[in-house]
């Protein structure tokens, strides 16, 4: 844009500024998160004299599958390069006049199951308050960057609290809400959050600092995927609240400060990634997946929201528990719209939505009327329309990319243009330029004009805080080495959750939850608002209750050994036949309980007279797990096991150790002793003969060199016999991984072989 019509844009939105509040004054030529400032995929701005320019401003050859957003003069995007062990997730800020880049931050893929080249597919938030970015990648770095590209903090979701990848590699944006940045995933946890669920973390914007985590949806048998549905904001009943759909196929609601879970309906029987949209006091939803009640694919649906948030007249699953769910008389309307991924345009009263086979139809949002439909490809994926004066920006999957007239009663295609690669990212708009992301290029127009205008966004009005009802402890999770400690702040929050202040101290006693099945405390005692585990403090987890005059609050802690750190099995477990076990019956006990991901996947058995771990086999979704025994920021370090897989010559298990976000595995049925990260990323293998049923000894380490370069060694022998001099596979890594906790592998193709590791030992290198 040329600086005379910088000029007049900045006369206009001078001449407006007195009749803006603050909230809106940040939205005018701002793109701030994946849906733009209605959250509705709709432009603020109207255009004088509207031309769109098909030839691009400028084009970068950098694929990507999401979004990017614009804040004071600076694009950041989220896309992906290279290939094989290079290929890497980009973050990049651009010069918004120029597209030239200013800083870029990589970031490589680890122990995800991400096939293909899904990456990307969500976008980056900006905080306007401190213009922080937030990114979170497919496999779960969660980074916070400064407006320069410093790294603020970061958090590994994965080893931190157990997020589980899919092959399908969504990851969607995170949101940030006042203080709060929120993210989501499938997780795997300890304790209560041990079963796998959809999930929403809330962190403190600035620190990084865990506040609370939710879980408002169920798990299996309607738990089948994770989402990518991007919450969206309402401020509702004195309470700050989002609302989102899940991968358990429940539209759900949850308060952003303290993520109580509010409710949620049903509304399909597998995972949703649409995110949704309100009109008025209702929610606007699509689905692709079974319906509950027909024999249909896919559903759009009005849902009136109800009134009260603490009387929903919802009930609470007594099993999977979970947000209230609320009835089916809260359906409005229907319409048997088929989409899994594409999301709904919300404007003046018109829903617009594609659908997987490429119509794009216009809904009346009042009485779900299809108002008209056009055909614009034979298919679509992940790619959502972007509105602006009048115009739909719609891109198709097969790459072709359309602005669309719909002022009218029906639509005019003013503008086809054909992009390289497929069109998988959704528009943004700013400034008069429009954006989007393609598999191939990211791409920037031009909407040519004599003048733009702003229109008003709505002012957000956040709830007033009551009187202090509870303590909230920060972070509301603790993770501690043996010999650390942490000093934990103490918030105050009204009935609502909305922060009313401070607390100076607390008292601090352990806590177990009366419904706990597991009753377990931390190896740890507080001085003050200092919590410490001593030198040799136990690997443990619990919970504790901070008590500050007439206000409690809880926080979950864990306790991880320092090096060198063994475990055999034999001391301190029980077996026993026990509740919520392995469906055979069998005596057990279950693993340590700070493992993260590892209750419902292993089990100590008695196997030939000693105690060993053994992999489950009555969850066929857990036949492939990951579980981690350590800190996330461990470095340089060896681990070994003794190791073991069942099966015969037909079929045999995997299992392989965790080191420093690689996977050392012996191959059973391919008679291999592997490497991996990702497989599609970095895999390399030299053969060795495996025998079910036998043990081994495996041994791994990484080594980091001062170029950022890694070698991953590792190396196998039948137990009992002398170790070899030599390393069996030794794999270099031009961008290697150069933290990750420690963890142990196992693979029971269709829940069929188990796998058995024994005699665990991590300790320091040289």
């Amino acid at each position: 844009m040329n600086s005379l019509k910088r000029v007049f844009i900045l006369a206009i939105v001078a001449a407006g500024a007195s009749c803006l509040s603050q909230g809106a004054d940040i939205h005018q030529g701002n793109w701030l998160s994946w849906r733009g400032p209605l959250q509705t995929g709709v432009s603020l701005e109207s255009y004088k004299d509207f031309s769109f320019k098909e030839e691009p401003v400028w084009t970068d050859e950098i694929s990507g599958q999401g979004t990017p957003v614009v804040f004071n003069g600076r694009i950041y995007s989220w896309g992906y390069r290279g290939a094989g062990p290079d290929l890497e997730e980009v973050v990049q800020s651009r010069d918004e006049e120029t597209g030239e880049v200013i800083w870029e931050r990589a970031t490589h893929d680890f122990l995800s199951d991400t096939i293909y080249n899904r990456y990307s597919i969500g976008a980056v938030a900006v905080d306007p308050e401190t213009e922080n970015v937030v990114v979170a990648t497919t496999y779960g770095l969660v980074t916070c960057y400064s407006r320069d590209g410093d790294q603020v903090w970061q958090v590994s979701m994965m080893e931190r609290y157990g997020r589980l990848t899919f092959p399908n590699g969504r990851a969607g944006a995170p949101l940030i809400d006042g203080d709060i940045c929120i993210i989501r995933g499938v997780t795997s946890y300890w304790g209560a959050d041990g079963p796998a669920r959809d999930r929403f973390f809330g962190f403190d914007k600035k620190t990084g600092e865990l506040l609370w985590s939710s879980t408002p949806g169920v798990g299996p048998p309607f738990l089948k995927d994770t989402s990518m549905s991007t919450p969206f904001l309402d401020t509702r009943d004195g309470k700050r609240v989002f609302y989102t759909s899940t991968g358990c196929g429940n539209i759900v609601c949850v308060n952003v400060m303290d993520g109580t879970p509010l409710w949620r309906f049903q509304l399909s029987k597998g995972g949703i990634n649409s995110s949704v949209v309100l009109h008025d006091d209702t929610v606007i939803a699509i689905h692709g997946k079974e319906n509950l009640d027909t024999t249909e694919m896919g559903r759009m649906i009005r849902l009136d929201i109800p009134e009260d948030l603490d009387n929903t007249g919802g009930e609470v699953d007594p099993v999977q528990k979970g947000a209230p769910r609320i009835s089916q008389d809260h359906e409005m309307w229907r319409t048997t719209l088929e989409m899994f991924t594409s999301s709904p345009l919300l404007h003046d009263g018109k829903i617009y939505q594609m659908v997987k086979t490429g119509s794009l139809f216009c809904v009346d949002a009042e009485t779900g009327e299809i108002l008209w439909e056009e055909k614009l490809a034979n298919s679509q994926l992940h790619a959502s329309p972007a509105y602006a004066d009048g115009r739909l920006f719609v891109p198709t999957f097969p790459g072709d990319f359309y602005v669309i007239n719909v002022t009218g009663d029906k639509p005019v295609i003013e503008n086809k243009l054909e992009l390289d690669g497929n069109g998988i990212g959704s528009p943004s708009i700013c400034n008069g330029k429009v954006y989007v992301h393609t598999t191939e290029k990211l791409y920037a127009f031009e909407i040519e004009n004599s003048g733009i205008e702003y229109a008003a966004a709505p002012e957000v009005l956040m709830p007033e805080a009551g009187e202090a009802a509870s303590v909230l402890p920060v972070p509301s999770d603790v993770l501690l080495r043996s010999g650390g400690s942490a000093t934990v702040k103490l918030r105050t929050l009204d009935a609502n959750g909305i922060p009313v202040g401070t607390a100076d101290t607390a008292e601090w006693a352990t806590f177990i939850p009366p419904t706990a099945k597991v009753k377990a405390e931390m190896d740890a005692s507080f001085d003050g608002n200092t919590i410490s585990a001593g030198e040799d403090a136990a690997l443990s987890a619990g919970a504790w209750k901070a008590t500050s005059g007439d206000l409690s609050g809880i926080l979950r802690g864990r306790v991880i050994s320092n090096l060198p750190y063994t475990e055999d099995f034999e001391s301190n477990y029980e077996l026993g036949v026990k509740p919520m076990g392995s469906v055979s019956g069998r005596e057990f006990d279950f693993p340590p309980l700070p493992w993260i991901g590892a209750r419902l996947k292993w089990e100590v058995i008695d196997l030939d007279g000693n105690k060993v771990l053994s992999k489950t086999l009555d969850r066929v979704l857990f036949q492939r797990s990951l579980s981690f025994i350590g800190h996330p920021e461990l470095t340089n370090y060896t681990l070994q096991a003794d190791v073991m897989t069942d099966g015969s010559r037909r079929i045999k298990s995997v299992v392989g150790l965790i080191n420093q976000r690689y996977i050392i595995s012996l191959v059973g049925n391919a008679n291999i002793l592997e490497v991996s990260s990702n497989h599609e990323r970095v895999k390399e293998s030299v053969p060795f003969p495996i025998s079910a049923n036998k043990w081994y000894t495996l041994k791994t380490r990484v080594d980091i060199g001062e170029d950022g370069t890694g070698i991953i060694r590792g190396k196998a022998w039948v137990k009992g016999e002398p170790e070899p001099d030599a390393w069996t596979i030794e794999v270099e890594h031009k961008s290697a991984h150069k933290e990750g906790a420690p963890g142990i592998f196992g693979f029971a193709p269709q829940s069929q072989k188990t796998v058995f590791i024994d005699n665990i030992n991590i300790s320091s290198n040289e």
